[in-house]
């Protein structure tokens, strides 16, 4: 069945069926259709899986495998975990990396690197820059799109704005860097440095196009002036990725955030980072997840009732 098919399967029926082969939407009870259709165009992002958490040890055979089983259509590499594509990876295996995902459904959307870029101590900062060149070389090889970094943080007894500064400059030259080779650089909102009026000013000084925020999904979306008013602050500015965690948890407001999105037509790729271990029967985790993604990204968006 291909992807536009599945969006049009009815989606009550579909979260229903997976609640009577495990139990896996406990929430689902909870969720009813709204009796008009929403007024907002259908979701032009795809789903797909960060691999930490719940990839973290997986074998890059099984990795794949499991995405194409579950109907999540990309995965973000994370650094360090047991698929082990790493800048260590030589010319063949590098290709090999590649032919894995070329010869699957599945899309490698590049690196999750875990380089933090608020360093005061100019070699640290250094290091991170370098290691994030690695990334992008290999996520060239590898058939990949770009490489995630991390702000950080705020360091103590530094002013705030001269760390803006710093995490700016940097990401403003490896955005140069990153389009000489058809790569994006996805700041993920992350650390002290989460909060989104931070992360706008980091971006009005790294304004280069291959520079983008790869939201998060953080409580501090819904501080200040709320999850609207800060979306605002970055949706010019969103990178190809953004990350959600778990779609059945209630603390966050995902109808709101799909809303967002939908209505700015943003066309890169959600990817799951659920915050908890791997479930024991993951594929049919995926596949409940990948369910709720269609439920929301859909012409009807669920609502809760008490």
């Amino acid at each position: 069945m291909s992807h536009s098919e599945g969006l049009n399967l009815d989606r009550r029926d579909l979260l229903r069926g997976l609640l009577a082969t495990g139990g896996l939407l406990s929430a689902a009870p909870h969720l009813l259709w709204a009796d008009e259709p929403e007024e907002l165009p259908p979701a032009q992002f795809r789903f797909g899986l960060v691999t930490y958490l719940w990839g973290q040890d997986l074998s890059l055979p099984r990795l794949i495998n499991s995405c194409e089983s579950s109907g999540l259509e990309a995965v973000e590499l994370r650094t360090t975990h047991a698929h082990g594509v790493e800048p260590s990876l030589d010319k063949k295996q590098r290709a090999e990396v590649k032919a894995r995902f070329d010869d699957s459904p599945v899309t490698c959307i590049g690196i999750g690197g875990n380089e933090k870029l608020h360093h005061a101590d100019p070699a640290q900062l250094k290091a991170a820059m370098d290691a994030t060149r690695a990334f992008l070389r290999l996520s060239v090889d590898i058939g990949g799109s770009g490489v995630k970094v991390k702000p950080d943080h705020c360091p103590r007894g530094e002013e705030r704005e001269r760390t803006i500064e710093r995490i700016g400059k940097s990401l403003q030259q490896l955005g140069k860097e990153a389009a000489d080779m058809g790569q994006e650089i996805r700041l993920e909102v992350h650390g002290s440095c989460a909060p989104l009026p931070l992360i706008e000013r980091i971006l009005e000084i790294a304004d280069h196009p291959a520079v983008g925020a790869c939201w998060n999904c953080n409580d501090s979306d819904l501080a200040g002036d709320g999850i609207e008013k800060n979306f605002a602050r970055v949706s010019s500015r969103l990178a190809r990725t953004l990350h959600v965690r778990r779609l059945d948890e209630k603390r966050y407001p995902y109808d709101t955030l799909f809303g967002l999105l939908r209505a700015a037509k943003w066309d890169g790729w959600m990817l799951l980072e659920a915050h908890d271990r791997p479930p024991e029967a993951r594929v049919e985790a995926m596949r409940a997840q990948r369910a709720y993604f269609e439920a929301l990204a859909g012409k009807r968006v669920p609502r809760k009732t008490n």
